[in-house]
């Protein structure tokens, strides 16, 4: 199969934080799936969510980076709120390797924030900038659209807080 990634990436609309999602992650995935190589499209299906960043094996760079960047993030997220219940941090902590640009602004305003909503949205819009980060150089390759498919995943994610119940949201927010 070659590879149409210049096609497929130019056909797709642009993201931006906030915005409705243009199509749902399957929807997308049904549109690469005819248009880049079989193991590019495996990679691009199996996006590691944050309970499978420390299984075992090699993972794509930029990946790896993702991973290394929401990782540190929480772990600066457990630091606060292990201070706030007065515990040890050091238990809650994962190995992040993660060397780029302070998150103390953003885990500032997440902690003095009194709303959980707009704290969520603070921490997914630092996550947001991270992925711009990630693919600054990047335009027609798989490395865009690994950064293009978290992006579309953090939009379905307010999409689907924006069409729920609220109460129920909130009781499972609280239980994580």
């Amino acid at each position: 199969m070659a590879d149409f990634y210049p096609y497929l990436i130019a056909s797709l609309p642009m993201l931006h934080f906030g915005m409705k999602p243009p199509f749902s992650f399957e929807r997308f995935l049904e549109v690469c799936s005819p248009l880049i190589p079989e193991k590019d499209f495996q990679l691009v299906r199996t996006l590691p969510q944050p309970e499978q960043y420390f299984k075992k094996g090699k993972k794509h760079q930029i990946i790896q980076k993702w991973i290394e960047f929401d990782v540190a993030l929480r772990n600066e997220l457990v630091k606060i709120r292990a201070t706030k219940k007065h515990i040890e941090p050091a238990t809650y902590l994962r190995t992040d390797g993660y060397s780029g640009s302070s998150l103390a602004p953003a885990i500032m305003a997440v902690n003095i924030n009194t709303s959980v909503l707009d704290a969520e949205k603070i921490l997914d819009e630092t996550r947001w900038k991270a992925l711009e980060e990630l693919a600054t150089g990047h335009y027609f390759d798989l490395d865009f659209l690994i950064t293009y498919a978290y992006k579309l995943l953090i939009l379905q994610r307010w999409e689907n807080i924006r069409s729920a119940d609220g109460t129920i949201l909130l009781k499972q927010a609280l239980q994580h």
